[in-house]
């Protein structure tokens, strides 16, 4: 067993789920805050139910998981998309997705900074996305995902003095329920945006833990303030086949 200990915010489900899965395979203990348990369990699991979205709620969970555990690993999974047009987009999308997005990652991370820099090694990732360079119907999703690298990257300036890395994983087109809860999954629809991605195929949650993985690993102490596109070259371009 590992002296690790990572919190992953949407662990229950999704990319969240397989990176806990591949973390405790590993020796870590993993603690899932989420709005709602996860279906499976493991004995170095702890999992806490909280509302990302409620600002108060997320800092007494920060308060109870510093209090309980040194944490060494801070994985922001959690995210939602909110589509709509520019016409039918409101400043409360914004809002909301920024407490969701930045917001709780900021009042989570200062409760954990305290163990990281004592023990000079932190590893702290986001999951950005693609869509941060642009995508229809994503006014508040693009903005609010952006908007994490360049805290990351602001966060990466200060840490780096004390051992912590901070880094994002940004994933194109990734077959998870939030994906099919825009495009149904098995439809034509998501064939047709599976031939346009330059790879030829939709990315799965291994594709995005593999990169998280490596940003966790102790040895990748000279990597920081990066953006890791895991998209199958969405981020380059996309194409007709």
């Amino acid at each position: 067993m590992s002296d690790y200990t990572a919190v992953i915010t949407g662990a229950s489900k999704g990319i969240g789920a397989d990176l806990a899965g591949q973390l405790l395979e590993r020796g870590y203990t993993v603690i899932n805050l989420s709005r709602n348990a996860p279906e499976w369990a493991h004995e170095r699991l702890v999992s806490l139910e909280c509302d990302l979205l409620d600002a108060e709620a997320v800092k007494a969970a920060a308060e109870r998981i510093a209090s309980e555990h040194e944490v060494t690993h801070f994985v922001h999974n959690a995210g939602l998309i909110w589509p709509n047009l520019v016409e039918e987009a409101k400043p409360e999308d914004i809002t909301g997705l920024a407490q969701l997005h930045l917001g709780s990652a900021l009042t989570l991370l200062q409760g954990f900074l305290p163990s990281m820099k004592a023990k000079k090694f932190g590893r702290v990732m986001f999951n950005g996305s693609r869509a941060a360079l642009g995508v229809p119907t994503r006014t508040s999703y693009s903005a609010t995902k952006a908007g994490m690298i360049g805290m990351a990257r602001t966060w990466a300036l200060e840490l780096a003095p004390h051992g912590i890395t901070v880094n994002v994983v940004a994933p194109g087109p990734v077959q998870t329920d939030n994906f099919w809860g825009i495009i149904p999954k098995g439809s034509e629809r998501e064939a047709e945006l599976a031939n346009r991605i330059p790879v030829g195929r939709l990315g799965s949650v291994e594709d995005v833990s593999n990169a998280f993985l490596f940003f966790c690993d102790p040895a990748s102490s000279f990597v920081t303030g990066q953006t890791l596109y895991v998209c199958g070259g969405t981020s380059i371009g996309m194409i007709n086949r």
